[in-house]
């Protein structure tokens, strides 16, 4: 699968984000219906923004790219506790590319750039809030497929089912429970242990 870094796509690459064959890809693109943008040698060459407009008109869902190391992106206003999670999660999983992002506004640019297949969202947050980035990540299919877990210094039931009904998988309270946080990311024991050494 195409890397998300990667600017011009192939149409095979397209088809592979759309789920789609490479055939319709070509009629879309000879419809003019997605933009496409001719090599010296004639072949079709898609860009990344464009696709994702495609989808987005049309509420397709991109698939979320699997090749490569795994993606975490940390999104809290509390620097010092996101590069802790961070840490941790390098850690747990030397495999994982993790990245921070300190307020709501970042978050929603990185996702879109980063691609993360995690996100752990803070749910207080200035400006843009959690509920609100969490609500945005599942009402865009480009990013529906992100798994996204909320975490909260002010655990409430009523938080808790606010931000599951918005797309969540679950709520955590902090200070985060590092076994529990690990469990939830889908690390298995070896890492885990290898946290406590």
């Amino acid at each position: 699968m195409a890397p998300k870094d990667k600017m011009y796509l192939t149409p095979n690459e397209v088809a592979e984000l759309l789920m789609v064959s490479p055939i319709t890809v070509r009629q879309w693109a000879q419809r003019g219906d997605l933009a496409a943008h001719t090599t010296p040698g004639g072949h079709r060459r898609f860009l990344r923004e464009d696709l994702e407009k495609f989808a987005r008109d049309r509420g397709l869902a991109l698939a979320v790219p699997t090749d490569g190391p795994q993606r975490v992106l940390i999104v809290d206003d509390d620097e010092q506790l996101a590069n802790y999670l961070k840490e941790l999660v390098a850690t747990a999983s030397p495999d994982t590319v993790a990245k921070i992002a300190l307020d709501g506004f970042e978050a929603g640019r990185m996702v879109q750039t980063f691609m993360p297949q995690i996100v752990l969202l803070d749910l207080m947050m200035p400006g843009l809030n959690g509920y609100e980035v969490c609500q945005r990540i599942k009402d865009d299919p480009a990013t529906r497929n992100i798994r996204v877990f909320a975490m909260t210094g002010f655990y409430t039931p009523e938080n808790e089912a606010r931000v599951i009904s918005a797309g969540a998988e679950c709520c955590m309270s902090k200070p985060i429970d590092k076994d529990l946080l690990l469990t939830s990311l889908g690390f298995d024991n070896d890492s885990r242990e290898s946290v406590e050494k």
